[in-house]
């Protein structure tokens, strides 16, 4: 299992096979040993994702300190939220509510 998939491509391939890990752990379709691979593995694809998202999220902090710094958040000249600029961690939802 571990050695078919040691190559993780991208982020979102990362987050696929966590989430198939995660679900054949739940339905209790692996072994003791093949348990105990797929949590390695897993623990592996985490640490990629995090470090993915923390590469992320110091990208976005460039682009705030330069480029986006000067753009005003609600289309006033100046107080407007500065503490809403981009956020990247809740993606899931859509912003409104």
């Amino acid at each position: 299992m571990a050695s078919k998939s040691q190559k993780t491509v991208d982020f979102e391939s990362a987050m696929a096979e966590l989430e198939q890990i995660v679900a054949d752990m739940e339905a209790g379709k692996l072994s003791l040993e093949d348990s105990l691979a797929a949590y390695k593995r897993g623990a592996e694809l985490l640490s990629f994702c995090r470090g993915r998202l923390e590469d992320a999220q110091q990208q976005v902090s460039v682009l705030e300190n330069g480029v986006l710094k000067d753009f005003p958040a609600t289309g006033e000249t100046g107080q407007a939220a500065p503490t809403k600029p981009l956020v990247l961690s809740g993606v899931e939802g859509s912003g409104q509510g």
